[in-house]
């Protein structure tokens, strides 16, 4: 038994790691291929069943992993960011998100014939959109900037709020199926809020004031989730999951406390959880579903489609900017992911255990919805967005990995050349002196968990890597290679081609080109600034070509890029030799001592 479960653990890790390995090489929620790999190996194959893999410890295994689940993402919802994200991200996650829930919970009592009270369950779980489905999918929707910020904000703020809606509606289900009073409620939900703003305060008094070193923060952090879900369980019972809550979006909102490095961590074990989770959860679905389950979870499926977000989005948009090919595609993309899966089974599990009737439709109905939305909004979204004339074109932009001076340097000559830059670093005070000098930023590392649900690419189709860090360098390299793909990904050299060893130049080659030249490093852009050099746009003709203002400004010039006539960018690497052209703009550095044109 020992051997056969911890074969069938590691093959599930395995399978999850393969199938978020799938989702990053496709561009596609993860979740879609998750339950896919736990439906063949649950009730297609007959592989995985695990109940009986598990037995008594599935329960307590489920509940904790949707308790870091729920905490990971209310960590995310920062208050003082909500009033700078626009009128229709407000209306779509407060009264369109409410509307949304009702009309839901009407659909699931009329078609699927639920009870109230699991009605309003499933409109409350199904309202919830999120970061980890919106943000592949605005990889391969690329809409407009306006679009593109609305969705991805809603799936931001929504997915906390969403959490806390369902976990509210549940406790009243379980005190009324107790026989509890409206005080037992009352006392439910203030014991929840109680333990889990108490955890927060807390553990975040003990980070601001530096009394946990930092290599031991995230295990404390981990434990306080832990400890604070199970103590608010047995004070009060399942009140668990809304102090898990209620910590998370209270210590994201804590002053002086930094939580980056401790949601990076629970951004990878997250990852690690929902990898498994959903593969055990698909897995105890049975197959074939109940009579008139499948029918009644695409009849869901297509009234949340075409009726529910398309009212919900008009009625939130109403008075803003938005034209209505911006509306109309909001109105079609609401991916469902995480909260909805992973809450959604942990309460048929204990529903189920309670007798509630119609607990057991919760989980397949909700899959459904899931899979539907996800594989159809995924396949049409990008012709449609192109049908509607609001994709982006070709993107432009380009993304700098780095802040020091020679990243704002050549961030700032390609922003006067007419393209969006965004720097990103995780140095504050390279970001700090950035934003001073009005160029975007984004601070954290690129490559990270965070960048993914918060680093807005919108436009964006180039990486240059230009920080101090080699090593981090190359790893950008390799994260941003699938993103825009290997011809638009580029580097500075750290060191030259003779101080790298034949390992390092190696897997530098693999990685990225190097920018300029042969000759051209971090260090040496930096010292050539320093004395002076500055970099110049200027536009050739057919009087003023390449070998004139290589004779206006000297063979030592550095020729950096190339703006061709119709605005196209081209990129001077050891890859890729430019030949500038009259009707060019070339961005060039040049010595100072050097006379103006």
């Amino acid at each position: 038994m020992t051997i056969e479960l911890g074969l069938m653990l590691a093959g599930m890790l395995m399978i999850g790691f393969l199938s978020q390995w799938l989702a990053w090489r496709v561009k596609l929620p993860a979740i879609l291929f998750l339950l896919l790999a736990g439906i063949l190996l649950g009730p297609v194959s007959g592989v995985l069943d695990p109940d009986k893999l598990l037995g008594g410890l599935l329960f307590p295994i489920v509940s904790l992993a949707v308790a870091l689940i729920l905490f990971e993402g209310s960590l995310t919802l920062r208050f003082h960011e909500l009033p700078g994200i626009g009128h229709v991200v407000r209306g779509l996650v407060s009264y369109g998100a409410v509307t949304a829930l009702l009309l839901l919970a009407m659909a699931a009592h009329l078609v699927a014939g639920l009870s109230w009270s699991i009605a309003l369950l499933f409109g409350a779980l199904a309202c919830v959109t999120g970061p980890t489905v919106i943000a592949p999918m605005l990889r391969t929707l690329r809409p407009n900037a306006r679009v593109a910020n609305t969705l991805r904000w809603e799936g931001i703020v929504i997915d906390p709020l969403g959490a806390l809606f369902a976990v509210l509606i549940f406790e009243a289900i379980v005190s009324r199926q107790e026989g509890h009073t409206i005080g037992i409620f009352i006392a439910t939900i203030s014991c929840g809020t109680v333990i889990g703003a108490l955890s927060a305060w807390l553990t975040g008094s003990l980070l601001r004031r530096q009394m946990i070193p930092e290599y031991l923060q995230n295990y404390a952090v981990l434990a306080a989730v832990l400890f604070s879900f199970s103590v608010s369980n047995v004070i009060t019972h399942e009140s668990g999951l809304l102090a898990v809550t209620i910590m998370g979006i209270a210590l994201g909102n804590m002053r002086g406390v930094h939580i980056d490095d401790i949601l990076d961590f629970k951004e990878s074990l997250t990852t690690v959880l929902v990898s498994v989770l959903f593969i055990l959860l698909a897995a105890r679905l049975h197959w074939p579903l109940p009579d008139g389950m499948l029918s009644a979870g695409i009849a869901l499926f297509v009234i949340a489609q075409l009726v529910v977000r398309p009212l919900t989005v008009l009625l939130s948009s109403m008075g803003s900017a938005l034209t209505w090919r911006e509306r109309a595609l909001i109105g079609w993309v609401a991916p469902r992911g995480i909260v909805a899966a992973s809450v959604s089974a942990l309460f048929a599990l204990r529903l189920d255990a309670l007798g509630v009737a119609g607990a057991g439709a919760l989980v397949p109905l909700v899959f459904i919805l899931i899979i539907g939305t996800v594989v159809l909004q995924s396949a049409t979204a990008r012709p449609l967005a192109k049908w509607l004339k609001v994709a982006e074109p070709e993107p432009r932009g380009l993304l700098i990995f780095g802040s020091d001076e020679v990243a704002r340097a050549i961030g700032m000559a390609l922003s006067e050349a007419g393209f969006r830059v965004m720097l990103a670093d995780d140095d504050w005070e390279g970001i700090r002196r950035a934003r001073m000098e009005g160029l975007p930023t984004f601070f954290g590392n690129p490559a990270s968990p965070h960048a993914e649900r918060h680093l807005d690419l919108t436009g964006i189709g180039r990486l240059l890597a230009v920080s101090t860090h080699r090593e981090r360098n190359s790893l950008a390299c390799v994260h941003y290679r699938q993103e825009f793909g290997r011809d638009k990904v580029y580097r500075l050299r750290n060191l030259t081609p003779q101080e790298s060893t034949d390992r390092a130049a190696l897997s530098g080659s693999l990685l990225a080109p190097p920018l300029f030249d042969e000759e051209m490093t971090h260090g040496r852009f930096a010292e050539m600034l320093g004395q002076g050099w500055r970099i110049k746009l200027t536009r050739l003709s057919t009087t003023f070509d390449w070998p004139h203002f290589i004779e206006q400004y000297g063979s030592n010039t550095v020729l950096m890029f190339g703006v061709e006539e119709k605005g196209a960018l081209r990129v001077a690497s050891t890859k890729r030799e430019l030949e500038p052209k009259p009707g060019w703009t070339v961005i060039a550095l040049v010595p100072e001592n050097r006379s103006e044109i």
